[in-house]
């Protein structure tokens, strides 16, 4: 097999929220793999400063950058500030994202609002101001995180849902209008991960922690660094013909009703 298909060596790859969790597993294995990361979050210095010490030590070149996604400004300045420090941004995963778990008819309009502004509009904004730099060099990879919500409801999660449901269409929508570029806009919807936000429900005996592992045809969770290569082949020349697409890495979870539970 050519793996120089899947060689980002040289690219510079900015993964807005990638301080930690499932943001900072899928740059790692861009980092891994080669490319220089941009390390962007929200919520202090000090945390993006550690992040990009953490890249650092695995031999990774990385840099930290503080921005709000959601506000245009702030992303117009920082993406300029970006292409005239380290260079052209080649790879841009919006990953940035909130979820409040409240039901509808609980949940207070700008709470609503506050979700889609983060987890919908956020990523046209920052995607706007990086790809017309794409477009001006005729190539890029935009990598939008949605969800197994973009393709599902559940209960307590229906701004979220409603989100990420318009980000697989927006991904689309940009794969259809750039694609003449030479840009391809795909997305990774992830499935139930491992992480620290979930550890409190994955513990034995808990009906969450039980509900997933059966629910899951791979009968686990997913490890962060399952992530690493849909990320890197949607950010290689390897996904050079694919387009629009949103790659579930679920264990299954979508391919299936599930099963009865006195089922082996």
């Amino acid at each position: 097999m050519n793996t120089s298909l899947f060689n980002v060596q040289g690219k510079i790859a900015l993964v807005t929220g990638s301080t930690h969790g499932l943001g900072m597993a899928m740059a790692r294995g861009l980092g891994l793999a080669g490319a220089t990361i941009i390390v962007n979050g929200n919520s202090s210095q000090e945390k993006i400063d550690i992040a990009v010490s953490a890249y650092k030590n695995e031999g990774i070149k990385a840099f930290g950058y503080k921005f709000n996604v959601s506000k245009e400004q702030e992303v117009k300045v920082a993406i300029t500030k970006i292409e005239t420090e380290v260079g052209s941004i080649d790879i841009l995963i919006n990953n940035a994202g909130i979820i409040k778990r409240t039901p509808l008819l609980e949940m207070e309009v700008a709470d609503f609002r506050e979700v889609i502004d983060i987890d919908l509009v956020s990523p046209f904004i920052v995607s706007k101001h990086v790809v017309k730099g794409m477009v001006s060099r005729k190539q890029g990879k935009v990598i939008n995180i949605c969800s197994m919500m973009s393709e599902l409801g559940r209960n307590s999660v229906g701004a979220y849902a409603a989100a990420k449901g318009g980000l697989k269409m927006l991904t689309q929508n940009m794969a259809t209008e750039w694609a003449k570029h030479n840009i391809q806009v795909n997305g990774i919807g992830p499935g139930y991960f491992a992480t620290e936000q979930t550890a409190p429900i994955r513990v034995d005996g808990h009906p969450f922690n039980e509900f997933i592992i059966s629910r899951t045809p791979a009968g686990r969770w997913g490890d962060p660094e399952d992530l690493a290569g849909a990320a890197v082949f949607l950010a290689s020349k390897a996904s050079d013909f694919v387009n629009g697409q949103i790659i579930y890495v679920d264990g299954g979870i979508l391919a299936t009703i599930g099963k009865p539970s006195n089922e082996e």
